[in-house]
């Protein structure tokens, strides 16, 4: 399956899509600023949503990074189980 259809998938591309945004922001502010309109205007909006609401963006990515963490220690879910 691909993110588009997996809606756990999904929330974690676009969380990663503002984090990558809001840090790209903070180290090279004139690549994201002169890109605020179009469809490059996309990665400046994400920037802002992870520079206002960082608090619940860092919990969000916190839940996610935990999330999986109890089907690694299922070892009939093969989906997030270690390979060895």
């Amino acid at each position: 399956q691909t993110a588009l259809f997996n809606f756990q998938s999904l929330l974690l591309v676009i969380l990663l899509t503002i984090c990558t945004c809001a840090y790209v922001h903070q180290m090279f502010p004139a690549i994201l600023d002169r890109n605020k309109t179009g469809l490059t205007g996309i990665f400046w909006k994400c920037a802002r949503i992870g520079e206002r609401l960082s608090p619940y963006i860092s919990l969000c990515c916190v839940f996610m990074a935990v999330r999986p963490v109890p089907s690694l220690l299922d070892s009939s879910a093969n989906e997030f189980a270690f390979p060895f």
